[in-house]
């Protein structure tokens, strides 16, 4: 099972390498889009957030307090979902639908990386190939 952890934590967390890379490559595109949605600096907010991506990812990829780069992760998603993906706030119906998706789906990657810092803070070091055992153990209770 080690293997099949290892693998579904590099399948989880790609994305978020992907979305971290999206905001170093296209930060002009998305600052505008992010101060259209009221977050200024939008610069600032998009690089920081990509930093923070890439950090809470490289930690559940390589096992190293995976529990807190999971837990990174769900705290720069659920923000997100209502911030920028404020659905209920469209008039086109296309516009609409797109943004729907996207709340969705970070709802969901949410609900994902906070089951996987409750694994990672349970099983501790003793699953999925991990450099390190989780930085809350004392949550495990």
């Amino acid at each position: 099972m080690d293997i099949a952890i290892l693998i579904g934590r590099i399948l989880f967390a790609a994305v978020f390498v992907g979305g971290a890379l999206g905001h170093f490559t296209q930060t002009a595109a998305m600052a505008a889009y992010t101060e259209s949605k009221g977050v200024k600096p939008g610069k600032l907010a998009v690089l920081g957030s990509g930093v923070w991506q890439l950090a809470g990812a490289t930690l559940v990829i390589l096992g190293a307090w995976a529990d807190l780069g999971a837990l990174m992760l769900a705290v720069f998603l659920l923000p997100t979902a209502f911030v920028m993906h404020g659905f209920w706030r469209e008039q086109d119906p296309q516009a609409k639908a797109a943004e729907q998706l996207h709340f969705n789906k970070d709802i969901s990657l949410a609900g994902a990386a906070l089951a996987l810092f409750g694994f990672f803070v349970t099983a501790g070091a003793t699953t999925g190939l991990q450099l390190t055992g989780p930085l809350f153990a004392s949550l495990a209770g």
